[in-house]
C-alpha cells in the first residue's frame, strides 16, 4: 500500500539568503516554512532547491547545477551547505554519510529541562500508521543520540532554550527526542503536548552551525546563522541574519 502525503505547503514569503559563495559551494540561510526539495505534488514545487536552480528575482542568480547534500525539515530554519559541482556533491555526500559533519541546533522547549546537559539515546522508527511521524522504539528503531545543553530558562510560561548537537541524523530526531524527555519543541505540529504547539507560530528549531571539510581545499569550515528566539509568541524574526551569519575557516 502506497503512503500518500497530502501535505500542501503554504506560501513562504521569506527569501533563501546566500551567505557565502565560491566555485564549489554555497552557504545559505533557509527560512522556516520552506521545503528543502520540491514535492511530488505540483503544488509543492517551491523549495530551496527550486529557488536556487531557477534564481530568486532581484535577490540571487540561478545556480543551475546546485545540489543539496543535506536538507532541513520544512519548519526548520538555518544554515545549509549547497554543492555547485559534481565533485563537491560527491565529496560532501561522503562526509555526511561518514558522520564527520558536525551540526548544532538551537531550540525552544516547553517547560524547564532539569538537567543542564545530557545525552538522549532513544532508537527511532517510522510510524507506519501516521506518516510522516516517527516513534521511539528500541526493538525496531535505528540507533540515535542527541547531546543537549540548556542555554537559558524562561518563565511565563516556563520554557528552556537548548542547544542540540545530534550525533546521528534520523528523520525528526530532535523533535521526537525532545518529546521523549517530556519537553517538546514549541510550535511543532507533529510532536507536541496539549499546549506546546500553540505557544509559537512556527517550529522553534534552528540550525545554527555547520562544520565540514571544504571539498576543494580540505580545510575545516564553520558556517553560522544566528536567530533570536526571545520573541516566541507569534512573530519570530531573524535579527540581522546577513550581518550575523559568518563563515569561519578554522
Amino acid at each position: 500500500m502506497d503512503i500518500i502525503d497530502s501535505f500542501i505547503a503554504p506560501l513562504c514569503n521569506d527569501f533563501v539568503r546566500i551567505l557565502y559563495q565560491d566555485e564549489a559551494i554555497l552557504l545559505i540561510s533557509k527560512p522556516a516554512g520552506l521545503l528543502s526539495l520540491s514535492g511530488k505534488n505540483p503544488l509543492n514545487r517551491d523549495s530551496v532547491h527550486f529557488r536556487l536552480v531557477h534564481g530568486q528575482h532581484g535577490v540571487s542568480p540561478a545556480f543551475s547545477h546546485a545540489k543539496l547534500p543535506h536538507r532541513l525539515d520544512f519548519g526548520t530554519s538555518g544554515i545549509m551547505v549547497v554543492a555547485l559541482t559534481e565533485q563537491a556533491t560527491v565529496h560532501l555526500n561522503k562526509q555526511f554519510q561518514a558522520g564527520t559533519v558536525q551540526k548544532r541546533y538551537t531550540a525552544m522547549l516547553e517547560g524547564w529541562v532539569s538537567a543542564d546537559e545530557g545525552l538522549i539515546t532513544a532508537a527511532i522508527a517510522k510510524d507506519k500508521s501516521q506518516f510522516p511521524r516517527v516513534i521511539i522504539c528500541n526493538n525496531t528503531g535505528k540507533a540515535a543520540s542527541s547531546a543537549f545543553s540548556v542555554v537559558q530558562r524562561f518563565t511565563a510560561p516556563h520554557r528552556s532554550l537548548v542547544q542540540f548537537n545530534p550525533h546521528s541524523g534520523r528523520t525528526h530526531q530532535l523533535r521526537i527526542h525532545s518529546l521523549s524527555m517530556g519537553h517538546p519543541i514549541l510550535g511543532c505540529d507533529l510532536y507536541h503536548s496539549a499546549s506546546s504547539r500553540q505557544l509559537a507560530a512556527r517550529l522553534l528549531l534552528h540550525a545554527s552551525d555547520l562544520y565540514f571539510d571544504h571539498p576543494l581545499t580540505g580545510e575545516r569550515q564553520h558556517g553560522h546563522v544566528d536567530l533570536d528566539f526571545n520573541d516566541f509568541s507569534k512573530n519570530i524574526n531573524e535579527i540581522n541574519v546577513m550581518k550575523n551569519a559568518l563563515t569561519y575557516w578554522l
